[in-house]
């Protein structure tokens, strides 16, 4: 059986910060937009106090969440153990997105690794945390993340990966606006 709480609690946070993998979902308003689900990994994951967590959101082919969080603040987080006892824990809220020309920027990234590629950091004021069985979900070992998506960002350097926020992040696959140049300083990403 589920359980819902008002705040994350001690056992939540050693739960969420111990998975290696967690999902992000996200929706536009719109009936007929696409429903969003991206899996996050690398060490991208934070929890601000019992209300708020956030993730370091690293440059991709697609910019779905900050379009609709900044569209809407809807956005669900769910963690699962593919190690251990079996337990899904799911975070509800309000997200939004802090980009590097942001006031808030420097703060919250300092909190995580340094990465190249950074695009922004996702912060999620919580209304529901809910738990319940992960019977369903199979067991798997980690072995370690994968580089390519560091490599990639290295490779291009901080004006190529602003170009590409550029050209390719601008708007989400719905046609809603995401990243502008305004938003991303070359010498943070």
């Amino acid at each position: 059986m589920g359980k819902s709480y008002d705040q994350l609690t001690a056992a939540h946070r050693d739960f969420v910060e111990a998975q290696h993998l967690f999902f992000v979902a996200t929706a536009p308003l719109a009936a007929d937009g696409h429903v969003n689900l991206s899996p996050k990994g690398y060490d991208s994951f934070r929890v601000i106090d019992e209300h708020t967590v956030a993730y370091l959101d690293l440059t991709g082919s697609g910019v779905e969440t900050i379009a609709h969080v900044r569209e809407n603040g809807r956005i669900t987080l769910m963690f699962c153990a593919f190690e251990g006892q079996p337990k899904i824990v799911r975070l509800q809220g309000r997200g939004e997105a802090v980009l590097p020309a942001d006031d808030a920027f420097e703060a919250l990234a300092a909190r995580f690794p340094t990465l190249p590629g950074t695009r922004a950091v996702i912060v999620v004021h919580l209304d529901r945390i809910s738990s319940s069985c992960g019977f369903s979900i199979p067991l798997y070992s980690y072995e370690g993340e994968r580089e390519q998506l560091v490599e990639w960002a290295e490779k291009r350097g901080p004006e190529g990966v602003a170009e590409y926020h550029a050209t390719r992040n601008a708007a989400s696959i719905d046609g809603l606006p995401a990243v502008t140049p305004a938003d991303v300083c070359p010498s943070t990403t």
